[in-house]
C-alpha cells in the first residue's frame, strides 16, 4: 500500500498528533503476522458493529437500561474511542510510502523528527499495552463461566488486537515507510486555533476539515486539544 497521507495536527504549544482518516471496515492482513489477529479483529469489528446498533436502537427507542446494556454500552463506548485513536496507525501496517503533511510554519526536517517521536512513542506505548491486555484477557477467560456475554473478555481481548496491531503500524513506519514531507498553510492555522475555546473556534475548524477532505478532523481536533490543555 502506497501513497498514505497522514497529518502532523498541532493540537497546542509543541503538541502534535499524527492523523488520518483511513476506512471504518475492519483491518485486512497487511503482513505474514497479522493472520490471526486480523481474523479476531474482524470477528470483533463484526460484534462491535451489532453492539452499535442495539445500543444506537435502545436509545433511539428510548428504552430501559439494565446493568447488561449500561455494560454493553460502556463497552461500545470504550472501544469507539480506541478505533479513533488507533485508526491511523492500523493503516499504516503495509505502507511503505507516505506523505507527512504538516504545519508550513514548522520546517520539514523538524516536523520529520516530530512524526519519529511520536512514532517511537506509540511503538513502545502499544508493546507495554499489548503484554498488560495479554495477561487481562487470560484473566477475564474464567468469566465464560458466568451466565450472559462476556463483555470485560471482549473488551480486553479487543484492546489486545488494537494494541498489536498499533505496534505493527508504529514498526512499519519507522522501519521501512519511505516518507516525503509537505508543509500545509491550513494546518498552521489549527495550531493557533488550539488556544480558543471550543465554541468560538468551531466553525473555522470546521471549514479547514472541510477544505483538507477530513471529515473527522474537527472531532479529533475538539478531543485532542481539548487534552492537552
Amino acid at each position: 500500500m502506497d501513497d498514505e497521507h497522514v497529518y502532523l495536527v498541532p493540537i497546542g504549544a509543541d503538541r502534535f498528533e499524527l492523523y488520518s482518516e483511513p476506512s471504518d471496515e475492519a483491518p485486512s492482513a497487511d503482513g505474514p503476522t497479522d493472520g490471526f489477529w486480523v481474523r479476531q479483529a474482524r470477528r470483533l469489528h463484526e460484534w462491535w458493529r451489532a453492539a452499535t446498533h442495539a445500543a444506537h436502537a435502545a436509545h433511539a427507542g428510548g428504552l430501559p437500561e439494565g446493568r447488561l446494556a449500561r455494560a454493553r454500552n460502556w463497552t461500545v463506548g470504550r472501544i469507539a474511542d480506541s478505533i479513533a485513536q488507533q485508526r491511523t496507525l492500523w493503516s499504516l501496517r503495509g505502507v511503505t510510502s507516505a506523505s507527512l503533511v504538516h504545519p508550513s510554519d514548522l520546517s520539514g526536517t523538524a516536523a520529520a523528527l516530530v512524526r519519529t517521536r511520536l512514532l517511537g512513542d506509540a511503538r513502545r506505548r502499544n508493546a507495554w499495552w499489548l503484554l498488560v491486555d495479554t495477561l487481562l484477557v487470560i484473566v477475564a477467560a474464567f468469566l465464560v463461566l458466568l451466565p450472559g456475554p462476556n463483555l470485560i473478555g471482549y473488551y480486553f481481548v479487543f484492546r489486545a488486537i488494537s494494541h498489536f496491531l498499533g505496534w505493527r503500524g508504529a514498526r512499519q513506519a519507522l522501519q521501512v515507510t519511505a516518507w516525503t514531507e509537505r508543509p500545509e498553510p491550513m494546518l498552521a492555522e489549527l495550531g493557533r486555533l488550539a488556544l480558543v475555546p471550543c465554541a468560538e473556534r468551531a466553525d473555522r475548524v470546521a471549514q479547514i476539515a472541510a477544505a483538507l477532505g477530513l471529515p473527522r478532523l474537527d472531532e479529533f481536533f475538539d478531543r485532542a486539544a481539548g487534552d492537552s490543555r
